[in-house]
């Protein structure tokens, strides 16, 4: 596994990554030259102290912001070269989402929520395709459903579902276990990591030690700088380092 880490080709390249809000003169400075890379196949979880830009970082590195200085570069493609267009476009076919807040619509069923992202890509949506990320998930026989008639815990596994349907190269997630009971929250680590496992690449912003050690490596922020790297960590291990940076 270790190998992977350092070997296999990058999925995500952060390159003098630096962020600020509002002008230049009296913005708010989120990130200061950020530079890593997020290799293909691997589980990172990014954790820091409130503030230190992670959820700042993780928007960049999914182009979901565009940075102040510095490039992103997915595989081979820097982003910051493409039209917001064709940036749209590339989020809708190589990368998935999955946020707190589940971000699903109330007026669909869970089979139309996972479709719709490759409906929007102009991409014919296979039946089958979309029944089996949802039993990925464990939820084919609630396929029919809408978001009000599912747990909490069951609304976010459609939104993995959701996210695993294009088969994208990356996964971002931020926070996905925040509002999940500990037992739900465990079976979606779980899945993140069975995710990564099958060669896909998973990006996850967390505050919970015991989250992040179902990654392969934690990538700590403070301040908006990179201030540690651990792989194959402990959650006491991730714990003793977060109350570190906190202190």
């Amino acid at each position: 596994m270790t190998s992977t880490l350092t070997t296999a080709p990058p999925a995500v390249t952060l390159d003098g990554i630096a962020h600020t809000y509002g002008s230049r003169a009296g913005g708010v400075r989120a990130l200061h030259g950020v530079t890593h890379v997020f290799r293909r196949g691997t589980f990172t979880a990014i954790m820091g102290p409130s503030g230190s830009g992670k959820s700042t970082l993780l928007q960049v590195a999914a182009g979901l912001e565009r940075p102040t200085d510095g490039e992103v570069i997915l595989g081979p493609t820097p982003l910051g070269r493409l039209k917001e267009t064709e940036l749209t476009r590339l989020r809708r076919t190589s990368m998935g989402f999955v946020f707190q807040a589940y971000n699903l619509l109330d007026a669909l069923t869970a089979f139309d929520n996972v479709a719709l992202p490759a409906r929007l890509a102009g991409v014919r949506v296979q039946r089958a395709a979309v029944l089996q990320a949802l039993a990925a998930v464990g939820l084919a026989d609630l396929a029919g459903r809408r978001p009000a008639q599912l747990s909490g815990g069951q609304q976010q596994r459609v939104a993995i579902a959701r996210a695993l349907h294009t088969r994208p190269e990356v996964l971002f997630a931020d926070e996905p276990t925040g509002a999940l009971d500990r037992r739900t929250g465990r079976d979606v680590l779980a899945l993140l990591r069975a995710v990564a496992d099958a060669g896909q690449t998973v990006v996850m912003v967390t505050h919970d030690p015991v989250a992040a050690s179902y990654a392969d490596a934690v990538l700590f922020l403070a301040d908006g700088r990179v201030v540690g790297h651990r792989q194959h960590a402990s959650a006491d291990a991730i714990a003793t380092t977060m109350n570190g940076l906190e202190r």
